[in-house]
This record gives structure tokens, C-alpha cells and sequence, in this order.
């Protein structure tokens, strides 16, 4: 066949589980060796796929969602307490926690083996990261950063257009997404799909005219979603979907507009995670000034947060007033 799952099988065959640094891209998977009686789970390096495990001294239950481990008899369906403070925290409970006792997440980069009644989890793969104060030893240039970057770019775009079902991409009309467009429409043989989504009740969360612009510009075939949704109503779909609390209010347009391009593409593209890698977050520029106002007289610390308390607030995305308070 010509099946990505009978690749990995075959690589399996080949390299033992080391096949698993061969493998770029998302994925969670879990293969039987049957001749060394083994079985493996493995999460890509980042951790895109989610891949859950239940194990006690008679069984191991594994899944791509907490639900599916649930449904299995003797799974305990019981809070994890411990991982409150995680979700306060973060707004997610992150790797290997859940709030469910006994279920556990795989880290991303990590594989997982089970053999002779024992369960022994090991990294495969962590990003390179420098020690605090060291240097490159020949650090480039920024025009040879940039193009480096580009090079790195157009490569992970061209790889993701390889799709046997239609494919498109999210577009909010930002650096992100459409960075991630453009280099889609200049390695695509025709016009690219894209999406778009606003909200009639809210016009400092509708992004439609700036994607719709870069549209235009790129000469994509765009679809726009103007939606009124009850977000209430949705909480519990995304509950479902998510099987843990995620505190995080991106769910609800994300869903919307993945549910609106369903219609027309299976797979699409998206500019997530640039925000992290290139501190792009609003957070990242007010942790900057919160290091700043720690410099100003404790006195005028009292004038300032009376004044933030006082100040009109809106429900706008940029609001001044909430953000000075926060």
C-alpha cells in the first residue's frame, strides 16, 4: 500500500525503535514486536499528537484520548487533586499529569516500553537549547539567521503539502499564518485554500479584513465565517473534545472555524506556534515592563493601581484598561 502507518512498520523493521528519529512530523503510535514480545508507544518530538496510558500490575491501557481509556472496564474514573495546581497554573495540566488518578501522558520526544511486566519510560529527542551564558562559537549573522530560518521554513511548508485529501490553511491575515500561506502559495502547483473567521459581536476580535487583504494579495481561494456563537453552549462540545479543562479562550474560534472548513479541506495548515518560539505573546512584553515598574518608588506603586482599578474597562481584545490592571 501506500500507507504512511505500513512505512513505519517496515522502518520499524529495519532500525529497531530507533526508526523513531528517521521520523519527522506529528505523530503518536504504538507498535507490538512480537518476536521480542515488546510493546512501544511513541509521541512525536514535539508532543502535536496526544498518546495516554493507564497501568497497573495487570494491564496497560493505552489511547489517543482519556475517554477511550475510560471506557475500558476497572480504568478508575477519580480526580487527580495533585493536578489542580498544575491547571490554575497554566490553564492545561501539563505532561505527564491529567486530572484523571492513574492516566498519564506520554512526554512529547518520548518513547515508551513495555516488556516482562515492566513499563520504562525514555527521551528520544529534547531541542537543543544553550546553557545560560554560553555562546555559539560562530554565531551568524542575522542576514544568515534570516535566510537559514527561510530555508527551514519553505522545507517544513513543501513537506505538509504532500497530502492524499484536500488541504488548506488558517488564516488570520498576521505575521504567522500568513508567512505560512505565502510560502504554501509559492510551492503549490494552484491557488491556495483558506479561512478565515470573524465575530459580528465583537469587531476587535475580527480579523477578516486582514486576511481577507492578505487573500488578495496572495491570490488564494478564501472563505470567510462571520459567526455569532453562544460560548456557553460550546463549552461543553470542547470539554468533550479536549477531556480536560483548557483554559484557554483560543478553543472556541479554533473550533469554529476548523468545524466551518471541514467543508472543504481535510487537513490545514496553521501559523501556531511561532508566537512561542519568537515571543510573540502580549505576556512576553509586559514580563519586560513588569521588570521595569519593579524599578519605580514603591509609593507610586499604590497611585498606579488605584489609577489601572479606575480606568474604564471594554471587552476589546487591546483594551488598555484591562491589560494596565492585569
Amino acid at each position: 500500500s501506500r500507507t504512511d502507518t505500513e512505512t513505519i512498520v517496515h522502518l520499524f523493521e529495519e532500525r529497531g525503535i530507533e526508526c523513531l528519529r528517521a521520523l519527522r512530523g506529528m505523530f503518536a503510535l504504538a507498535i507490538w514486536d512480537g518476536r521480542a514480545r515488546e510493546l512501544w508507544l511513541a509521541r512525536d518530538r514535539l508532543g502535536k499528537k496526544p498518546l495516554y496510558y493507564f497501568s497497573d500490575r495487570s494491564r496497560l491501557v493505552f489511547g489517543s484520548e482519556i475517554k477511550c481509556l475510560l471506557a475500558y472496564p476497572g480504568v478508575p474514573r477519580a480526580l487527580n487533586a495533585s493536578a489542580l495546581p498544575l491547571y490554575l497554573t497554566y490553564g492545561y495540566v501539563p505532561a505527564p499529569d491529567t486530572l484523571f488518578e492513574g492516566i498519564r501522558m506520554l512526554h512529547p520526544g518520548c518513547r515508551l516500553r513495555v516488556a516482562n511486566g515492566g513499563v520504562e519510560e525514555r527521551e528520544y529527542w529534547s531541542p537543543p537549547i544553550l546553557p545560560v551564558g554560553a555562546t555559539l562559537a560562530s554565531p551568524p549573522t542575522e542576514p544568515e539567521a534570516i535566510s537559514a530560518l527561510l530555508d527551514h521554513l519553505r522545507e517544513a511548508v513543501r513537506l505538509r503539502l504532500i497530502s492524499d485529501v484536500p488541504l488548506g490553511a488558517f488564516l488570520s491575515g498576521g505575521l504567522d499564518s500568513s508567512a505560512i500561506v505565502a510560502l504554501m502559495a509559492e510551492a503549490a502547483s494552484g491557488p491556495v485554500k483558506t479561512f478565515a473567521i470573524g465575530f459580528s459581536s465583537e469587531p476587535s476580535f475580527d480579523e477578516t479584513a486582514h486576511a481577507r487583504a492578505v487573500a488578495q494579495h496572495l491570490g488564494t481561494e478564501h472563505h470567510e465565517f462571520i459567526v455569532q456563537p453562544d460560548a456557553v453552549d460550546l463549552v461543553p462540545k470542547l470539554a468533550w473534545h479536549f477531556d480536560q479543562p483548557f483554559g484557554d479562550s483560543s478553543a472556541i474560534p479554533t473550533y469554529l472555524v476548523s468545524k466551518l472548513a471541514r467543508e472543504h479541506v481535510t487537513v490545514a495548515l496553521t501559523g501556531d506556534g511561532s508566537d512561542e518560539l519568537f515571543a510573540g505573546y502580549d505576556r512576553f512584553r509586559a514580563a519586560r515592563l513588569a521588570q521595569r515598574y519593579q524599578r519605580v518608588p514603591q509609593p507610586l506603586h499604590r497611585a498606579l493601581a488605584a489609577l489601572a482599578r479606575r480606568w474604564p474597562q471594554s471587552t476589546g481584545y487591546a483594551d488598555i484598561g484591562r491589560r494596565a490592571l492585569r
